[in-house]
């Protein structure tokens, strides 16, 4: 079975809502073990850096098990950035299929996420490129590539923000 252009945007629709309604388990089950999840930063050449072993990410994660790590302080409360939890909603747009292999398609799409946390909402907003891959549990991302617009943040930046 091939992942068609349909399964691919509500899969995308459906992670997003995991991370509106703080379903941190489900959200991680959407990625696979072997997941690259990575937020690279821009240079001061106005350029994104290109090697997340060499040079400076807002986020990277080699593997789920960073993101899963991530998940359990969110849960525990054992991060500040993320008490009390923000709010958060993630509009997605302009979703394109890149290339199809079948049973993995390279995707980008756009997004822009309001995220409302002390009385203040800010918004944050991009390009996300995603590999989803088709596996017997179904389907799972590869990896993920997200290129932040508004790098200048005033606060720490999270899975939940993008």
């Amino acid at each position: 079975m091939s992942i068609t252009y349909q399964m691919a945007c509500d899969f995308l629709y459906r992670e997003a809502r995991l991370l509106d309604d703080r379903e941190w388990d489900e959200w991680l089950t959407c990625y696979a073990a072997d997941v690259t999840y990575w937020m690279p930063c821009w240079d001061d050449d106005d350029r994104l850096t290109e090697d997340p072993q060499s040079q400076l990410s807002l986020i990277y994660y080699p593997s789920r098990d960073g993101l899963e790590d991530r998940v359990f302080r969110i849960k525990t409360e054992r991060s500040g950035a993320s008490t009390p939890e923000p709010r958060t909603s993630h509009m997605i747009s302009n979703v394109e299929i890149l290339a199809d292999r079948t049973t993995e398609v390279d995707l980008r799409y756009n997004f822009v996420t309001l995220n409302h946390r002390y009385k203040v909402t800010d918004t944050f907003f991009g390009t996300i490129f995603v590999t989803l891959r088709e596996t017997a549990e179904g389907l799972r991302i590869g990896s993920k590539k997200i290129v932040l617009k508004n790098d200048y943040i005033r606060q720490v930046i999270d899975v939940y923000h993008i």
